[in-house]
């Protein structure tokens, strides 16, 4: 599953794929939202990413898309 975040005060969105499920994702961040701890992720290599709750800007959860080749009309 990819995960997409958007820090505020950075150009750049982190994307960050991951072995775990929506529901235990999602679980993590509205934890990390609502009292502004740390949102930690593990991603599919078994390194942690590390995101300040405070420093979130926005969040997308969902599947990755695999294989995709081509030009899409």
């Amino acid at each position: 599953m990819e995960v997409t975040i958007g820090v505020q005060n950075v150009a750049r969105e982190l994307t960050v794929e991951t072995d775990s499920d929506p529901a235990e994702v999602t679980k993590a961040v509205e934890a990390a939202l609502a009292d502004g701890s740390v949102l930690r992720l593990k991603d599919t290599r078994g390194r942690s990413v590390f995101i300040p709750g405070a420093a979130i800007g926005w969040i997308q959860v969902g599947d990755s898309e695999k294989g995709r080749v081509g030009f899409t009309p």
